[in-house]
C-alpha cells in the first residue's frame, strides 16, 4: 500500500510536470507564431501586398529546414505565396499536417499555425514546425511512466528491506515472549528500535511484567509460608498419633481416624505446593521428549487391579509411537489424578476409558467414564482449586486434584477442556504440534478387560 501510494503520489508529480512543460513549449511556439505574424503584418501595412510577398519569400530564405512556413491568400482563397497547402487558411485552426520527404522517405509532418487576417481580405498563414513539442512531451510522459515504475518498485524494495528488520527485531520479542510464558520470570522484552513510541511501549510492558512478577511471588511466597508453617505441626501430630497408634495408648479406632485425617490433610498441604511449583515454571527445565503411548501403557497396567477391586471396568486404546516434549513424572501424575478422579466418583459397572490418537499433527488423550459426570455450567469451575460439588462433599479429598491437573496440562501448553455431548466425565488433553513431535499412528493397542 505504500508503495502504491508512493508511486501515484510520484506520479501525479512527474505528470503536473510534463503537463507543464508541454504547455510551457505550446505557448512559446504560439509567442514566436505571434511575433512573426505581426512583423509580416507590419510589413504589408508599410509596404503593400508586394513588400509582403517580399518579406515572405525573404523570411523563408533558401534553407531546406527553414523556422517558418508561410501562405497567403486573396479574398477569393487563391494563393498569391508561400508553400503551406490551401486547407491551412481558415480562422481558428492551430495545426495543418503536410506532407514530407525525408530520407527518400514520405511521412506526414504536423505544423503549429497561426492565421491573421489582414485588410482587403487577405489572409496571412504562418506556420512552425511542432516536431520538438511533440517529441518532448512523448519523452516526458516515457520518463512519466518508467520514473513511477521504478520509484514503486524502490518502495516496494525499500519498504521490504525495513519491514524484514522490523519482523526481525519482533521475533526477538516474541522469543522473550515465550520465555517469559515458560517461567523464566527474570526476561524481559528486548527495545525494537523503531522510534520512541516502541520503546515506550517496551519500556511499560517491562515494568507491567515488573509488577506483576512482584505481586506473584508475593502471593506465591505467602501461599508457600502458609503451606510450610501449617505442615510442619500437622507433620508432627502425625509422628505423635504413629507412635500412639504403635504403642496401642488410647483408643485405637479414634488414633487411626486422626492418623487418616492427618494423612489428608499433609497431601492437601504437598497438592498445594506442588501446584505453586508448577505454575511458577519450575516444571519445564526438565523437559525431554516423552513416549506417551508407553506412558499411558503403564500407567493402564498399574491400575488395572485397582479399578477391578473397585467393581469398575478399565479399558483403553492407545496409538503407538505419539512422543510429546513434556516432564514424564507430571504426566504421569496427570493422567493418575484423573483415573484416581473417575474411581472415586463414578459407581461400580462405571466404564473408565483411555484413549490416545493423533488429529492432524496433534496428540490428543482423554480420560472419560459413563457416571454421572458434571453438570454443563459446573465444568469450567472443576479445575479451580478446593471447589467440589455438592454431590462429592462426601467423598475423600480436597478439590484439588483436577486443579493439578489444569496447572500439568497449562505447563505443557496443551488444551485441557470436557468435550461437550460426552456421556459422564470426559477430560480431553490435547498436546499442540510444538509439544507433540515424531507421531506415528500405527494401529492402536487395546487393553480390555476380559
Amino acid at each position: 500500500m505504500l508503495a502504491v501510494v508512493v508511486a501515484l503520489g510520484a506520479g501525479a508529480l512527474l505528470l503536473t510536470v510534463e503537463r507543464q512543460i508541454g504547455y510551457y513549449a505550446r505557448e512559446a511556439s504560439d509567442g514566436m507564431l505571434r511575433a512573426e505574424s505581426s512583423v509580416l503584418a507590419a510589413e504589408y501595412a508599410d509596404l503593400g501586398l508586394s513588400g509582403l510577398t517580399d518579406a515572405i519569400a525573404r523570411h523563408r530564405g533558401s534553407d531546406a529546414d527553414p523556422p517558418y512556413r508561410y501562405l497567403l491568400t486573396d479574398k477569393t482563397g487563391h494563393r498569391l505565396s508561400g508553400d503551406l497547402p490551401l486547407q491551412a487558411a481558415r480562422i481558428g485552426q492551430a495545426s495543418v499536417t503536410v506532407p514530407e520527404d525525408f530520407d527518400g522517405t514520405r511521412h506526414v509532418e504536423r505544423l503549429a499555425t497561426r492565421v491573421t487576417q489582414l485588410p482587403d481580405g487577405l489572409l496571412l498563414v504562418v506556420a512552425t514546425d511542432s516536431f520538438d513539442v511533440q517529441q518532448l512531451r512523448h519523452r516526458l510522459g516515457r520518463f512519466t511512466i518508467w520514473s513511477g515504475i521504478a520509484i514503486a518498485a524502490f518502495a516496494l524494495i525499500g519498504g521490504y528491506l525495513v519491514g524484514r528488520v522490523f519482523l526481525r527485531r519482533l521475533a526477538t520479542v516474541n522469543r522473550s515472549i515465550d520465555r517469559i510464558i515458560d517461567g523464566d520470570s527474570a526476561e524481559r522484552l528486548p527495545m525494537i528500535g523503531f522510534g520512541p513510541e516502541f520503546d515506550d511501549l517496551t519500556r511499560n510492558l517491562n515494568r507491567m511484567l515488573e509488577r506483576k512478577d512482584a505481586a506473584m511471588e508475593a502471593l506465591r511466597q505467602v501461599s508457600t509460608d502458609i503451606a510450610h508453617d501449617l505442615r510442619t505441626p500437622l507433620t508432627r501430630l502425625h509422628q505423635r498419633l504413629e507412635r500412639l497408634q504403635a504403642s496401642g495408648a488410647g483408643d485405637p479406632d479414634s488414633i487411626d481416624a486422626a492418623v487418616e485425617q492427618t494423612n489428608g490433610l499433609l497431601a492437601t498441604f504437598e497438592a498445594l505446593l506442588r501446584i505453586g511449583s508448577i505454575e511458577g515454571g519450575v516444571g519445564r527445565r526438565r523437559f525431554a521428549p516423552v513416549d506417551l503411548s508407553e506412558l499411558l501403557d503403564r500407567i493402564h497396567a498399574a491400575y488395572l487391579p485397582v479399578v477391578e477391586d473397585s467393581g469398575q471396568t478399565f479399558i483403553a486404546h492407545h496409538a503407538a509411537g505419539v512422543t510429546v516434549i513434556g516432564d514424564p513424572d507430571l504426566l504421569a501424575q496427570l493422567f493418575t489424578n484423573l483415573i484416581e478422579n473417575a474411581i472415586v466418583h463414578t459407581p461400580p459397572g462405571t466404564h473408565i476409558v483411555s484413549r490416545l490418537h493423533i488429529v492432524g499433527a496433534e496428540a490428543v488423550a482423554e480420560i472419560c467414564d459413563n457416571g454421572p459426570g458434571i453438570p454443563f455450567d459446573e465444568r469450567e469451575k472443576v479445575f479451580r482449586r478446593f471447589y467440589r460439588r455438592d454431590a462429592s462433599r462426601n467423598t475423600e479429598g480436597a478439590g484439588l486434584g483436577l486443579a493439578l491437573v489444569a496447572a500439568i496440562a497449562a505447563l505443557h501448553q496443551a488444551d485441557c477442556t470436557i468435550p461437550d455431548g460426552a456421556m459422564g466425565l470426559c477430560v480431553r488433553l490435547t498436546f499442540h504440534r510444538s509439544s507433540a513431535i515424531d507421531q506415528v499412528t500405527d494401529a492402536p493397542k487395546h487393553h480390555d478387560l476380559p
